[in-house]
């Protein structure tokens, strides 16, 4: 029997009219009967690099015993020029994560996923400890079981004080292994809580991976890269998944993951810190 967790994740493919621009992760998460799809803010939009993408398609398995059988799902970006996607911001800048509603009504009969929901967030964010061991679920430079359509996991482990915004941003890191195409890749750690083990989906849900980080002053002769990455707290979900009266990306959200007395060290956007999105 295939592990629930590996349908939480879809591959999401951006495109410009029929034009396939990029690849990366996403995952499903459910709240008050609606479904949204997370996935990197960046994956939406990205001026710097002129990605522009006017939609988006999602992989979605139609056949609860045949996993071979999919259907691509298209969801559009933007209706009468307006963005159809939400994102936030906090005290800390911009937060790389990015929601967008898919309509129930409008999926394929006997459509197979599953999703987060605002049970599977963590309460207590100082619960967690330094090095807890951790499951990246994604798709890296795009590889996955093409024939079943599933994902494949990295091992993590929290590289940061879990709770502590690092260097004042609503993100902490990991240690793991990771590609191109993982912006977006739900970041958990198994549940032993009671009350979500009993969803049939046993995992806390704790972050969106998003970018790897580096030194630019490392001697690439000598050094091996960092093997750091940053992954924003999944609590802002809570925000970006709230009825809204603005379009959804038009309304600024703020995240609930509020700084901590203690002052950042630096800045992400340190001269001397690369940051490769995935």
């Amino acid at each position: 029997m295939t592990e629930p967790l590996l349908f939480t994740a879809t591959q999401i493919s951006t495109y410009d009219g029929d034009r396939l621009l990029t690849r990366a992760s996403a995952f499903f998460f459910s709240r008050d009967e609606r479904l949204f799809i997370v996935t990197s803010a960046h994956v939406m939009i990205d001026k710097a690099s002129k990605h522009l993408p006017d939609r988006v398609e999602i992989e979605l398995h139609t056949d609860a015993v045949n996993l071979t059988r999919s259907i691509g799902f298209s969801v559009p970006l933007y209706h009468d020029g307006r963005s159809l996607w939400r994102e936030g911001r906090d005290s800390g800048g911009e937060i790389d994560v990015a929601v967008i509603e898919i309509e129930r009504e409008k999926l394929p009969d006997g459509v197979v996923l599953r999703a987060f929901t605002p049970q599977h967030l963590q309460a207590k964010l100082r619960d967690i400890e330094v090095g807890s061991q951790l499951l990246i679920v994604g798709f890296p430079l795009g590889f996955h079981d093409t024939l079943h359509h599933l994902p494949v996991v990295r091992q993590a482990a929290i590289a940061s004080s879990f709770g502590l915004r690092f260097q004042g941003q609503g993100c902490f890191l990991t240690d793991a292994r990771t590609h191109r195409g993982t912006s977006g890749a739900p970041v958990v750690m198994r549940a032993t809580g009671a009350e979500v083990v009993e969803t049939g989906l046993p995992w806390m849900l704790l972050g969106v991976h998003s970018a790897r980080l580096d030194m630019k002053t490392r001697d690439r002769r000598q050094d091996e890269s960092l093997g750091l990455n940053s992954a924003w707290y999944a609590d802002i979900l809570l925000k970006l998944t709230e009825p809204a009266a603005l379009p959804l990306a038009e309304a600024p959200l703020e995240s609930p993951t509020e700084p901590q007395a203690d002052p950042p060290l630096a800045d992400l956007d340190d001269p001397e810190v690369t940051v490769q999105p995935d």
